[in-house]
């Protein structure tokens, strides 16, 4: 057995569930072994693609899921997209050639280790055939135990030599964190001491929701959810959807009012806390790493779901926050603006989404790229749990919409993927559109067209030179027909039932929504990213 045999063997029988990449000379004997033990792997057309759809496909599945790269332009390639994942504490294996140690001149060198290391990822080694076995699988464990994303590099003069048959141990998940006593003796007497407790939950209480929220009914706190964790408590008649620069005008004034906010798995990033504006009670935090974004009353050092149970056996329970007041507010809707930019050309961003929204299954599963748009699909769009929703935005890099959709898609068969992007994003990340028609993807991607850059025209403003940010119409439903996809283009409410249209047919190539949106005058959640 050979090294990369070998590699490959060993990733397949510790669990990785799907393989991304590009191949080119370094990485395809040991992609060629990875499937030859199992592993699906999809060829995507640009490395950038194939980062984030793994990503992707890790979020919305729980498993771990691999990046298949060459050496050196192969992995530069890939970074913005190893960027978003490490960022994102996704457990990911980025699996890359490198030159031999040797090979001090050759042209695809470079220092690999530190060009990873910059990004927040974790760089790994298979460094002999004696030792490629146990590489591997520190590189996995590394990545499950700790939720990284690791690059493994594998040297091409280590790839070919002789390895021995070494079995594989079984790297499981670790145990749940249980919080010191005391600590969970705190929380429970500053959410005993509360009136209008709010529980916010992000991507590090998935699989902790239902005791989240036996807690929550006990102590009548109302619950949000970071942007990442959004549909993770969906149809809870307490819940107020996303808090932060999403949050609708009922759940800004009701987090906000809040004389206790807990965190549960989140980073209380500006972005979540409108710049710790929502934050202006007591605020405590649970979680098993990092540092929240905002100064906080209390740290609990745990599991969300240990700690909401452990929590759950302290506490008195009471109506708290679930008023018959609040109940009657909720019930009354989020309460979002309802005016109508639509004109005979271009149609409202917020009336289009609305129109999706009854218009397509509810079970769904919707990537949101970044852009001025983002918003919309994100506070309209209604998602049926937490495996409904992906956003790939820790980096806040626009042209990953398109690739988070198709990692989402093949995570969740079973649901229609829809891909929400703007128009320089979706030209941006072009080149897999090839890949979601050759994938016969039933995906819906809605592109909201406003011609441009459209947070740098509403951030400068129409007093400064914009023509570096916008563009000529490039006649997107035109290029999406030539990829192989439907295509329709929407100006008005009744271009939609060329959606209908698509929906009631076979679905079996991507169909691309060309919405010539009107202006909103810049989003009212840019305006408060901007300040």
């Amino acid at each position: 057995m050979k090294v990369f045999e070998a590699v490959g063997r060993t990733l397949a029988e510790l669990g990785v569930a799907q393989a991304f990449g590009v191949i080119g000379s370094g990485n395809f004997t040991v992609t060629n072994a990875l499937r030859a033990y199992g592993v699906p792997f999809v060829a995507t057309r640009h490395e950038a693609g194939a980062a984030t759809m793994a990503d992707a496909y890790g979020r919305m599945s729980g498993r771990v899921a691999l990046v298949s790269v060459h050496q050196g332009c192969g992995l530069t390639n890939a970074l913005t997209g190893i960027a978003e994942a490490a960022k994102s504490r996704t457990p990911m294996i980025v699996l890359t050639a490198d030159t031999p140690g040797s090979a001090v001149l050759a042209n695809f060198r470079i220092d690999q280790d530190a060009a990873v290391t910059a990004l927040g990822a974790t760089p790994e080694r298979v460094h002999s055939a004696e030792t490629a076995v146990a590489d591997t699988v520190r590189a996995y464990r590394t990545a499950v135990h700790e939720r990284r994303t690791v690059v493994l590099n594998l040297p091409l003069d280590v790839q070919n030599l002789e390895a021995a048959q070494t079995p594989v141990p079984a790297v499981r998940p670790p145990l749940p964190v249980r919080p010191n006593h005391e600590s969970a003796e705190s929380l429970a007497a500053m959410i005993d001491q509360a009136a209008r407790p709010v529980f916010i939950a992000g991507r590090g209480a998935r699989g902790a929701a239902p005791r989240i929220r036996e807690l929550a009914a006990r102590t009548g706190a109302l619950l949000a959810t970071t942007a990442v964790a959004n549909g993770l408590f969906h149809d809870d008649p307490w819940a107020l959807g996303i808090s932060g620069g999403f949050a609708s005008p009922l759940a800004v004034d009701l987090i906000a009012d809040a004389d206790l906010v807990v965190g549960w798995g989140c980073a209380f990033t500006k972005w979540t806390t409108q710049r710790g504006k929502l934050l202006t009670g007591k605020v405590a935090h649970v979680d098993i790493g990092g540092t929240p974004h905002q100064p906080v009353d209390l740290s609990v050092h745990g599991d969300a779901g240990q700690t909401a149970a452990d929590v759950t056996a302290l506490v008195t329970k009471r109506e708290g926050y679930r008023t018959p007041a609040v109940d009657a507010r909720i019930a009354a809707g989020p309460g979002w603006p309802t005016p109508d930019l639509s004109t005979d050309e271009h149609i409202d961003p917020r009336e289009l989404t609305t129109r999706l929204d009854a218009l397509l299954p509810r079970d769904r599963v919707v990537a949101v790229d970044s852009g001025n748009f983002m918003g919309y699909p994100s506070g309209y769009l209604s998602v049926p749990d937490e495996f409904g929703f992906c956003f790939t935005q820790a980096f806040q890099s626009i042209g990953l919409g398109l690739f988070t959709a198709i990692g989402a898609a093949l995570a969740q068969p079973g649901r229609l993927p829809v891909a929400a992007v703007g128009d320089g994003g979706f030209m941006m990340g072009i080149a897999d559109l090839e890949t979601a028609v050759r994938l016969r993807l039933p995906l819906v991607v809605v592109v909201y067209n406003d011609s441009a850059y459209g947070a740098e025209i509403h951030h400068f403003g129409p007093d400064a030179d914009l023509s570096t940010v916008t563009f000529p119409d490039p006649g997107i439903a035109r290029i999406a027909t030539g990829f192989g996809c439907s295509a329709v283009t929407v100006r008005t409410g009744e271009d939609l039932d060329g959606v209908a249209d698509w929906l009631a047919g076979p679905r079996d190539r991507p169909l691309v929504v060309d919405a010539r949106i009107a202006s909103d005058g810049g989003s009212w959640w840019l305006a408060e990213a901007f300040g």
